[in-house]
């Protein structure tokens, strides 16, 4: 059974946490803390696997607690639980890179945190799960300054992060296209998420920015609050390739950046040279996007139910007849190294 302290300087969410926490029998709630002297106290004492984290408290705040924690003798797994506002997401980054694990958003309603505790207790179970070893530096890819002829675009909204962290994980450092991910998250949040994915990840991982080049061991993850579209562009060497445009269109499906606008414009660039994933989601954006991937003759994987929190995205793309393969999550990355080594073949054919 793994070890939790709550620390949060709100009665009410303290006592929200525990509620949600205590439904999964694997989870032991071993005390909470309302500021950061105590917290620190109580993790020398009770040494919990875990510690869900608030930034904002009195005394002492959560960005203080990572500080001290990096000479602690006790190093628990450390979840932010970040408020949903511009400074609420500046901290948030801050705390990534002063080394917490991962962060969680709060929802400002009553009604929304009771909604999170599944996610929550996913994104928990996925971090006591997660080995502790740092990031692991990619060796020299000779490769990697070139432009990616083919590409692999992943989609993902509530539940996606940790399933986002397992195949950032596990594809290699050599992989011979781009990566682009389109995960649902406010604005503001999308660079401290991928500060943290480029820790774990064996290819370096940024937030996109308007005329990002498409570069093979490469990985960009969608800005919120644009969508992200795929133009078309050409190499030096007179190769079609591809370039990251921000669009400030309408939402779609009421979501900014959407996956269904990345899906459709790399379909038209890439055509049959498209791998995309589709994880974790709710509502129907991706699918329309992987109706166009199959048409332009690409390939779209789901993952299995079973891993997912949340079916809806990955059904939308099977109500369009778009899907070629449903794989377990731990499956993914290897289809995806295999597929875009066939296209690459071809390629040079």
């Amino acid at each position: 059974m793994a070890k939790v302290l709550i620390v949060d300087d709100s009665v009410f969410m303290r006592t929200v946490i525990r509620d949600m926490l205590q439904k999964d029998p694997s989870l032991e709630i071993v005390g909470t803390a309302s500021n950061g002297i105590e917290a620190l106290e109580k993790i020398k004492n009770l040494r919990p696997d875990l510690i869900t984290l608030d930034i904002e408290m009195p005394r002492m705040n959560g960005l203080e607690v990572l500080r001290e924690l990096k000479s602690a003798e006790w190093h628990p797994k450390t979840l932010m639980l970040s408020s949903l506002t511009s400074e609420g997401a500046e901290m948030t980054a801050e705390a990534i890179r002063l080394g917490a694990d991962d962060f969680m958003l709060k929802p400002k309603d009553v009604p929304q945190l009771r909604l999170i505790a599944d996610e929550l207790i996913a994104t928990i179970r996925h971090l006591l799960t997660s080995p502790p070893s740092p990031r692991k530096e990619p060796s020299v890819v000779t490769q990697r300054d070139r432009n990616a002829e083919c590409v692999v675009l992943i989609g993902s909204s509530a539940g996606g992060p940790p399933m986002l962290d397992v195949i950032l994980s596990k594809l290699p450092a050599d992989l011979r296209a781009g990566v682009v991910i389109t995960q649902h998250m406010p604005v503001g949040f999308t660079a401290p998420l991928a500060a943290r994915f480029n820790r774990l990840a064996h290819m370096p991982v940024k937030e996109t920015e308007n005329g990002d080049m498409l570069k093979n061991s490469s990985v960009f993850l969608s800005k919120a609050g644009v969508h992200t579209m795929i133009s078309a562009a050409l190499t030096r060497e007179g190769k079609r390739t591809g370039r990251i445009i921000h669009s400030s269109a309408p939402p779609v499906h009421g979501v900014r950046p959407a996956v269904d606008k990345m899906f459709e414009s790399a379909a038209r660039v890439y055509g049959k040279n498209v791998v995309a994933v589709i994880l974790s989601g709710m509502g129907n954006d991706a699918g329309a996007g992987a109706a166009a991937i199959r048409e332009a003759g690409g390939t779209t994987i789901l993952c299995d139910q079973k891993d997912c929190l949340v079916y809806g995205m990955a059904r939308s793309a099977i109500q369009h007849n778009a899907v070629d393969q449903v794989l377990p999550l731990a499956n993914i990355p290897e289809a995806v190294e295999r597929i875009v080594g066939k296209m690459t073949e071809d390629c040079n054919v």
